[in-house]
């Protein structure tokens, strides 16, 4: 295998990690009922604990931001994006 190879398959396996963060997250906000979603004429509005958090025109863009969002917040890592507009 070359250095090449190992850095594609390590790769891949780190993102398949941060995926199922990610979604283990999400039911855990679904269960919680902390997590509401909703398609509109704008796209897929998301909201955590009754706060919007994204506004994007595919499901999984919104909820990925969304959940990105709520965490910078929540530990008070908040970038300059996450203050701005979030539609």
């Amino acid at each position: 295998m070359t250095n090449f190879e190992l850095r594609r398959l390590m790769a891949a396996a780190s993102a398949n990690q941060e995926d199922a963060d990610l979604w283990r997250m999400f039911s855990s906000l679904y269960d919680e009922r902390r997590i509401r979603w909703c398609n509109s004429a704008r796209g897929w509005l998301v909201s955590i604990d009754n706060r919007h958090l994204a506004t994007e025109a595919s499901f999984d863009q919104a909820i990925r931001f969304a959940i990105a969002r709520f965490l910078k917040v929540r530990t008070g890592t908040r970038s300059a994006s996450a203050r701005g507009s979030l539609t």
